[in-house]
This record gives C-alpha cells, sequence and structure tokens, in this order.
C-alpha cells in the first residue's frame, strides 16, 4: 500500500488536498493531522468505526467546519479564502443528515444545485434546466418531481438531495452516508452514479457504513480515532487488513467472482 501523495500547494491540477487537518471536538481529537489528496477520476469511500472522525473530515474537506490546524485547497487555491459561490460551483455536498422537510417541490429543491451558476438574481437558462432535468433523470426521481417533500418517504427525499448534489455538475462530489434510507436496488443506482461521475473526470468522495458497497470503490481511506490509518485499493491486502483490524475482527472480507471481476464481500462473524 502506497502512503497518500502529499499535497501541492497553490497552481496544483489536484481538484481537492488538505494538509495536517485536526480539529477538537469536546476535549477529544475529532480529527487529528489528516494529510491528502484527491484525484480527478476516481471515487473513494471513507469508512471506520463509529466516532472515527469521517463526517467531521468530510465537513473540514467541505469548509463546513474550520480546522484547528492544517489548510485545504480547492483547485489548487486554499479553500478558506475562495468567494462562496466559486466554492459551491467547484464543490458540491450532500450532508449526513440533508434538510429535507417542507412543502416545496422536489424540482425546486434539485434547482438549488444550480443556484452557484446563476446566482439567486440571475435567470436559470436551458444548460441549468437540462443538468436538472438529467439529475432527477440519474437518481430516479422524475415521477415525482412536482410532489412536495412532505409527501416523499425518506428513501425518496435522500435521492432528491443527492439530486440537487449531482445538479451543481461540480469537479468535486463530497457525500457523507448517501445510502441512507436507500434500498438496494437505489443503493446499486447510487453507486453506479459515482463510479460514473468519476469516469467523467469528478473527484467523489462518500461516507459508507456498507463495508461492501465501500470496497466497490477505486479507493478506500480507513478512519480510527481520528486518523488515516490506511489508504489504498480494495484489493490491497495490506488495506484489508487494517480495515479487519479497526473492526475489531467483527467480519472476514472474502474475494467472489462477479461479472468476470473480482469483487470483495464482508462475511460478519457470527
Amino acid at each position: 500500500m502506497s502512503a497518500p501523495t502529499p499535497p501541492a500547494r497553490a497552481g496544483s491540477p489536484h481538484p481537492l488536498q488538505a494538509e495536517g487537518l485536526a480539529l477538537q471536538l469536546g476535549g477529544r481529537p475529532a480529527v487529528d493531522g489528516v494529510s491528502l489528496t484527491l484525484q480527478a477520476g476516481q471515487w473513494v469511500a471513507v469508512v471506520g468505526p463509529n466516532g472515527a472522525g469521517k463526517s467531521t473530515l468530510l465537513a473540514l474537506l467541505a469548509g463546513l467546519r474550520v480546522p484547528d490546524a492544517g489548510r485545504v485547497w480547492l483547485q489548487g487555491r486554499a479553500l478558506a479564502t475562495m468567494p462562496l459561490r466559486e466554492r459551491a460551483r467547484a464543490l458540491a455536498w450532500l450532508s449526513q443528515q440533508g434538510e429535507a422537510e417542507g412543502d416545496i417541490a422536489a424540482i425546486d429543491v434539485v434547482r438549488l444545485g444550480r443556484l452557484p451558476r446563476h446566482g439567486l438574481l440571475g435567470a436559470p437558462d436551458a444548460a441549468d434546466e437540462a443538468a436538472v432535468q438529467a439529475a432527477l433523470a440519474e437518481t430516479e426521481t422524475a415521477a415525482y418531481a412536482q410532489r412536495r417533500l412532505n409527501e416523499l418517504s425518506g428513501g425518496e427525499r435522500q435521492r432528491v438531495l443527492l439530486a440537487r448534489a449531482l445538479a451543481v455538475q461540480a469537479p468535486v462530489l463530497l457525500l457523507d452516508e448517501p445510502t441512507t434510507h436507500l434500498d438496494a436496488p437505489h443503493q446499486r443506482a447510487l453507486l453506479r452514479s459515482m463510479a460514473a461521475r468519476a469516469r467523467e473526470g469528478a473527484a467523489v468522495v462518500a461516507v459508507l457504513h456498507d463495508l461492501t458497497l465501500a470496497l466497490a470503490a477505486d479507493r478506500v481511506l480507513v478512519m480510527d480515532r481520528g486518523r488515516v490509518v490506511a489508504d489504498g485499493a480494495p484489493a490491497d491486502p495490506v488495506l484489508r487488513a487494517a480495515l479487519v483490524q479497526v473492526f475489531d475482527h467483527a467480519f472476514s472480507i472474502e474475494a467472489v467472482q462477479h461479472g468476470g471481476r473480482e469483487r470483495w464481500a464482508v462475511l460478519p462473524h457470527l
């Protein structure tokens, strides 16, 4: 397993980088000295036990929390100094507990993803509406686009929020537990969406609790006690051993042949 690439400075071609990120919450280190570089065209799963710092790390990368130490660069620029609208065009975010209530049509929620492009006072154009319709189709939410959020199930609302993030068409996509409330077919659709966005050149990062889903990613970051303790491809035996260890050997990871290629399945020790 190779060590993470040290972050480059301004002018770097990498879409998102972090160096020495640290943040204390409640008197303990929630994130402790994390450095990483995200690659364009790659989707990354972030995994680890409860309290490992996964969601906090994602919030720091998105600029939603201010670190006690360290810095983040977005497209080679210091994230902390970027104007909010520029940041919102370059980075799309889906929170762990997204705001999805109220008397607003699903399609209007998705249209909010285009605000960074045309602004509050600007008029949406054909390209904006095309992006909205594409996001609705990708998340299979077009059928209830005119329904109000308070009329939708938890899984339907989650897909609407995902559509909003996809509609931004940002080069960096950060998703915190995006499979919440999703059934198996829509979990599969989400993974296909993440892989497709990466193939189109985006850097995609998702915090995932389902480890079998996470092991379908291009790259896996394993966190424990605020630190990244392993970083590599699912096929890397060192990565898989670290994953088993941080979860106290509660499962094994087995290779399976599926669709003519090797995949990895997590088998709990019952």
